[in-house]
């Protein structure tokens, strides 16, 4: 059974750091786009980084400077490094993948950031 598992998420203050990461399990054949989402309660859920195959990335214009998506292609694994995180920051956090042709989510991370 494919599954993508994060890991990393916590409770921080204002200014700290997180590194979130999302590993792959089952049986994969191919790993195209992987990505990082999140949710606040009350609010849809918004993207926040995605990083294709070829290591092309993209990020939310409210975390560009701050976060910094990466992969490890041998590993399967998805990073989202938060450096200079803010109270709005505060969500729970998703990794999505596509594998072998379809898109699986995460079962998402709390992240907390306390002023």
């Amino acid at each position: 059974q494919v599954q993508l598992v994060e890991s990393g998420g916590g409770s921080v203050q204002a200014g700290g750091s997180l590194r979130l990461s999302c590993a792959t399990s089952g049986r994969i054949f191919s790993i195209d786009a992987m990505g990082w989402y999140r949710q606040a309660p009350g609010k849809q859920r918004d993207l926040v980084a995605i990083i294709s195959s070829g290591g092309n990335t993209n990020y939310a214009d409210s975390v560009k400077g701050r976060f910094t998506i990466s992969r490890d292609n041998a590993k399967s694994t998805v990073y989202l490094q938060m450096n200079s995180l803010k109270p709005e920051d505060t969500a729970v956090y998703y990794c999505n993948a596509v594998l072998n042709r379809s898109l699986y989510w995460g079962q998402g991370t709390q992240v907390t950031v306390s002023s």
